[in-house]
């Protein structure tokens, strides 16, 4: 009995494409081979550079050197642009391994076709099976080497950052080098005086944020959704339109025009209130003050996209289940809590959850808002009202804190991630569909 599987896999571990040569599929052999070819001439180029740039991050930094009494500059290593040349390398070496094993078990199964006495498959029958029953596989190939160099590899990096000391004014780059320190930046966020209290503050505030402001919008969206949903409320279209107004108006233009209408100074707001013998209050410049601005601005801005959303659910929910509840003589509040809120949460659970996460990162709120502001003395380049996210915006764009802000950005996302994925498995909705698959 001929080993074909045995000799065509030994092949093509030797060199990729020789295992498909040897199994007469000359064409997708040569392309293998080309492969191959073109990616031992990078490697030559840049491997080597690139395992000695990510172990050291460069050796030497640009200098001013005098040639014959003129300063001149000498280029030296930028260990950022070392660590992300030696990314991408890594990288595309873990895409040529994964070609690399497909290429051997490719050559191994046309090789045991042959030993079973069938005919290994032209180019062109190839080409046909992908279109016909891999289409789906083959087309997804290109987005996901998009998405691993546009979106994991960022991430990857973000997380490398966090492990180097790469902050102003000593470590930053290309007058200075970068170093590895290890944990030594998550030691310094969490356990140094100067930077734990900052962050154990800005976090406790961010999590009471995320809270309050999930729980008003979601509730306050309910309410209005029940209250226009009500038998006897006339005009309806033109309810749903006035309260979706603030919804419709961008964003940005809102939080801008409710900046200038609770200005401690001038804001309309403030005017009003004097007008019937009131004390204006510090709405923006109170550190109690501005969070409660936040998240009452967050609810004008955030309690039409929970209306909409529970609008719909409302629509959904037979009417048969009321009908039921009122031959058992269940009132309006007993018909709401056995009915109406299970249907609701049901459905919405998720999406509330993923309104919790969102407003964990919920950065144009407090950007636009506050700033972050008022001013808090006893916290490090972080005002009042900052969120981690917020906190980490000015750490990495005005401070040149980048490892600092690399190791929030950790934190945030284990945070969010735990708790949405905890949540979300615990919700009757993904229960139920767990169940049906």
């Amino acid at each position: 009995m001929q080993r074909h599987r045995t000799r065509a896999a030994i092949l093509s571990t030797i060199f990729m494409g020789l295992g498909q040569i040897y199994n007469r599929q000359f064409v997708k052999g040569i392309l293998y081979l080309a492969v191959e070819a073109v990616a031992v001439f990078y490697f030559i180029e840049n491997l080597a550079n690139s395992l000695w740039g990510i172990v050291t991050l460069g050796e030497n930094p640009s200098r001013l050197v005098k040639v014959k009494g003129i300063a001149k500059m000498v280029t030296g290593d930028h260990s950022i642009y070392i660590m992300i040349q030696s990314l991408i390398t890594i990288l595309i070496l873990i895409l040529l391994i994964i070609a690399w094993y497909l290429n051997i078990r490719d050559a191994y199964k046309i090789g045991e076709k042959r030993d079973n006495g069938l005919q290994a498959n032209t180019f062109k029958q190839s080409v046909r099976y992908i279109l016909d029953y891999k289409f789906a596989q083959a087309f997804l190939v290109l987005p996901g080497i998009g998405v691993l160099f546009f979106t994991i590899m960022p991430i990857i990096f973000m997380i490398l950052l966090a492990f180097t000391n790469y902050s102003a004014p000593d470590h930053l780059p290309p007058a200075k080098l970068v170093d590895w320190v290890g944990f030594q930046t998550f030691r310094n966020l969490l356990v140094l005086k100067t930077w734990s209290h900052t962050f154990y503050g800005v976090l406790t505030w961010t999590i009471i944020w995320a809270v309050l402001s999930t729980i008003t919008t979601y509730f306050g969206g309910l309410l209005v959704a029940l209250l226009v949903s009500q038998k006897g409320i006339r005009f309806k279209g033109m309810w749903r339109v006035i309260l979706i107004v603030p919804y419709a108006v961008p964003q940005l233009i809102s939080l801008l025009l409710m900046r200038n209408l609770f200005n401690g100074q001038f804001g309309p707001i403030n005017q009003y209130m004097g007008y019937f013998g009131l004390d204006g209050l510090p709405w923006l410049t109170d550190p109690f003050w501005a969070k409660v601005t936040v998240i009452i601005v967050n609810m004008w801005v955030g309690i039409p996209v929970s209306m909409l959303l529970i609008m719909g659910v409302l629509t959904t929910i037979p009417r048969d289940m009321y009908e039921a509840a009122e031959v058992d003589g269940a009132s309006g509040y007993q018909k709401f809590r056995i009915v109406t809120l299970p249907m609701v949460l049901f459905s919405t659970a998720p999406t509330l959850i993923t309104q919790f996460a969102g407003n964990i990162n919920n950065f144009n709120a407090i950007f636009l808002l506050t700033g972050g502001s008022p001013v808090n003395g006893d916290y490090q380049y972080a005002g009042s009202t900052d969120l981690l996210v917020t906190w980490l915006y000015k750490l990495t764009l005005d401070q040149n804190k980048n490892n600092m802000a690399s190791a929030i950005g950790i934190i945030i996302f284990i945070i969010v991630a735990s708790f949405s994925l905890y949540n979300y498995r615990r919700t009757k909705s993904f229960k139920e569909e767990d169940m049906i698959q």
